[in-house]
């Protein structure tokens, strides 16, 4: 499994040659190096209905003629545009060709915005784990701390988790370290930081308090890829 960060929280999950990409907001993204036009993808992953997680989904999924794999309720916002979609839930898991999602709760909102001031509901927000191969991927998704992340470090056996570490709007440095001694993954990556003045946060100083809690992490620039 190669995990390609392209900024905030969007990731390119590629195995075995097919390409998964999670939560795109690159175009509107300063710190973002790719382009919705580069972008290759057999699919499109979304957690929750907020613009800086669905921006460019609908772009990528016309270029890629590709399916958006969301909530009910943002998968039937994308049918209306003509888009391919499949509709999932928390707690709900799937088995495509190319491996197995499951979606799982995140403590947040998910409204989407669909002119300034007005919204339409965006359903549940939600993680993602992310299995290709014999690797787990979690993708926490804009979320506040929880203990049933505890349950989960106990059920699967997850290779890599992204957490937020924002905080103003997800949980902060402090409970992402608590969060990943619950995980037990093999290796963090932090997400969901810096993309705005309000979320700035130093990760070269939460990997350190990674170490401290005998957890590993890895701070990927936009458009670095970790090999797992």
């Amino acid at each position: 499994m190669q995990i390609t960060y392209h900024g905030h929280s969007c990731f390119l999950v590629e195995n075995d040659g097919h390409r998964l990409l999670i939560d795109p907001y690159l175009s509107e993204n300063t710190q973002a190096v790719a382009n919705p036009e580069e972008i290759q993808a057999d699919a499109i992953l979304l957690t929750h209905g907020h613009h800086d997680h669905i921006a460019d989904a609908a772009d990528i999924a016309r270029k890629n003629d590709c399916v958006i794999i969301a909530n009910y309720e943002i998968a039937a916002y994308f049918a209306s545009m003509g888009l391919k979609t499949f509709a999932m839930n928390v707690g709900g898991s799937a088995k495509f060709e190319w491996g197995i999602i499951k979606y799982t709760l995140a403590f947040h909102t998910s409204a989407i915005e669909i002119e300034p001031g007005k919204f339409i509901n965006g359903g549940a927000p939600a993680g993602i784990l992310l299995t290709m191969g014999d690797k787990t991927f979690y993708h926490a998704g804009d979320t506040a701390l929880f203990g049933d992340m505890k349950l989960y470090g106990e059920m699967y056996n997850i290779d890599v988790a992204a957490l937020p570490i924002g905080d103003v709007f997800t949980m902060g440095p402090e409970e992402a370290v608590l969060a990943a001694t619950w995980l037990r993954a093999k290796k963090y990556i932090p997400i969901h930081y810096n993309t705005f003045d309000v979320i700035k946060q130093d990760a070269s100083e939460w990997i350190q308090k990674l170490k401290q809690a005998y957890q590993d992490g890895v701070r990927l620039a936009p458009g670095e890829t970790l090999d797992v």
